[in-house]
């Protein structure tokens, strides 16, 4: 073990604070953030050399998505080997450098686990496939054999998310058709048997490994996926496969995957220094989210239903006292986020009408669309709890709607009738400078084509500039932190507003009342003025008693 590897483990110290209950989480997509060698690709040095941005931006945590070795079929969601980092993304040695630079700078590093489904090319599997029918690895994955005369019918009637047939058939080692594997997604991406007491072992490891080496804990990938009901049941009536807008189904939300979550909560209390679990759980209620977050389970839940929320006052007032009220029960944070690597950039979705889904190939008005977007980010940075923030929101980019077809990589996209497949528009490197080959990711050109218009929104360009997106965002960080009444405080009151607006106020122990007033309308709306003004994603013009709040605006107001 290098010395860099043994200093990362003993570096990590920091106190008890409840960091994650109320923390600003930026999402890192390594393909995309900085490019350190100039193979187009990004990697874990160019990550290394932007965490000062980071800090400076004012984020208290970084979430890095797989950089594990990987055929990258799934853009490094399937993973050969959870020990190693994938040469495209640089070394372990690499990675460690990482964590103690991010925790020299105060940042924290979440690391994203896949545990529902690895990649075919991981050593179980390939194993299991040269032993065939029989074999006991077999019994780590969902082996079946299939129906019909000659088994030449899938097991089930279960559809992959990506679109297909959830499962596919095998050859056996003599080259005869063989038993069939599940993967509720891509085929190269079979779907562990976490029944089996192998795999539960195998990961307890896996997160004492990367814990070990100062992560502060994890992003768990499909964690409503990992348990399936008993036998296998058919879809029968149940949608389409989607991990967001049905039921659960047999497929996801099994209650039996909580017990997984108590035994990850004693790893996790292991350490003296507060790592946690985050769950992607994509589940039908807010109220089924909320049991991923019990005391004896995961720390954090995305909210994806307020992400697929539409820019209307009822839908936001309903989905933000929905999760309130969820989370309240069980003690546990809420969290919010409006972009990811798997949907439209909100810049995007709110330049479009209402009901077009989370992947959407148009561009819709794009002045529109970054109006709301600054606005919608300022709502959600005054919401108690723990906000995510997804890498390029902060500058206001856009997603990428005209990639050419030939360039594009997601999966889905290849696989009829899947997941939309267009989330390669939300993956496109960042850019940092205004010029430059790749406009600063760095010297080697882009893995997906950058649009001609990047360097008017990279950090360069928008750094100092007065009104400017990123300005805004490292404005209302800073806000965020220094005001008493905000952070992970369950703090909200709903105040009386006109029709298309909200206002709510956050208080608390005595100091100075928060005031968040946002104009969800096309069209100015006159309101009391509440307070003094702290920013604003929107010129605004305070009267002494009444203010025009512009369309499509969120201001930020205190008593104080």
């Amino acid at each position: 073990m290098t010395q860099s590897l043994v200093a990362a483990q003993t570096a990590h110290t920091s106190p008890v604070t409840g960091w994650w209950r109320e923390a600003v989480i930026y999402q890192v997509y390594p393909r995309s953030f900085a490019d350190a060698n100039g193979d187009g690709m990004g990697d874990l040095p160019g990550i290394t050399s932007r965490l000062p941005y980071l800090r400076d931006l004012g984020v208290d945590a970084v979430w890095l998505s797989p950089f594990y070795s990987s055929p990258q079929a799934d853009a490094g969601y399937d993973v050969a080997d959870y020990r190693v980092v994938d040469p495209m993304f640089g070394t372990l040695d690499d990675a460690v450098v990482l964590i103690g630079e991010a925790h020299r700078l105060g940042l924290r590093i979440l690391v994203d686990l896949v545990p529902n489904h690895c990649s075919d090319q991981h050593q179980w599997f390939q194993q299991a496939l040269r032993e065939g029918p029989g074999s006991r690895l077999r019994e780590r994955f969902h082996f079946r054999d299939g129906l019909g005369e000659d088994g030449e019918l899938p097991p089930n009637d279960w559809e992959s998310v990506f679109g297909g047939p959830a499962w596919t058939r095998t050859k056996n080692p003599d080259g005869t058709p063989g038993q069939w594997y599940l993967h509720l997604f891509a085929p190269q991406q079979p779907d562990f048997n976490w029944e089996h007491p192998a795999v539960r072992d195998e990961f307890g490891s896996i997160l004492r490994f990367w814990l070990d080496l100062g992560a502060d804990g994890f992003r768990i990938d499909v964690a409503h996926g990992l348990v399936k009901a008993d036998g296998l049941p058919d879809l029968g009536d149940h949608e389409r496969m989607r991990l967001l807008g049905n039921d659960a189904g047999p497929c996801f939300d099994q209650d039996g995957v909580h017990e997984i979550y108590r035994h990850w909560h004693t790893i996790f209390a292991e350490y003296a220094d507060e790592r946690i679990g985050v769950a992607e759980a994509w589940a039908p209620t807010l109220e089924r989210t909320a049991n991923y977050v019990r005391p004896d389970e995961l720390h954090q839940a995305f909210n994806f239903q307020y992400l697929a929320t539409a820019w209307q006052a009822e839908p936001l007032r309903d989905v933000i006292e929905g999760t309130l009220n969820a989370m309240r029960p069980v003690g546990a944070p809420a969290t919010w986020v409006l972009s990811n690597h798997d949907v439209t950039r909100h810049a995007t979705r709110f330049a479009n009408p209402p009901g077009l889904g989370t992947q959407i190939r148009e561009p819709g008005d794009r002045e529109l669309g970054l109006r709301r977007a600054r606005a919608a980010s300022l709502l959600m940075l005054a919401l108690p709890g723990s906000a995510y923030i997804y890498q390029g929101e902060e500058l206001g980019l856009p997603d990428v709607t005209d990639l050419p077809d030939e360039v594009r990589q997601d999966p889905a996209y290849f696989r009829g009738a899947g997941q939309d497949g267009f989330r390669d528009g939300c993956r496109v490197p960042i850019p940092w400078t205004t010029e430059g080959t790749s406009y600063g990711f760095g010297t080697g050109g882009s893995w997906l084509p950058q649009p001609d218009t990047w360097g008017e929104l990279s950090v360069e360009a928008q750094t100092g500039a007065p009104g400017s997106t990123l300005e805004m965002y490292r404005s209302a960080l800073a806000l965020r932190r220094r005001h008493p009444a905000l952070g992970g405080a369950d703090n909200l009151r709903w105040l009386p507003s006109p029709d298309g607006v909200l206002i709510f106020e956050r208080t608390t122990g005595g100091g100075p009342t928060f005031i968040c007033t946002v104009n969800v309308t096309g069209d100015p709306v006159t309101v009391d003025t509440p307070g003094t003004p702290l920013m604003a994603s929107a010129h605004i013009t305070v009267g002494n008693a009444r203010t025009v709040l512009p369309a499509d605006s969120t201001v930020w107001w205190t008593t104080a």
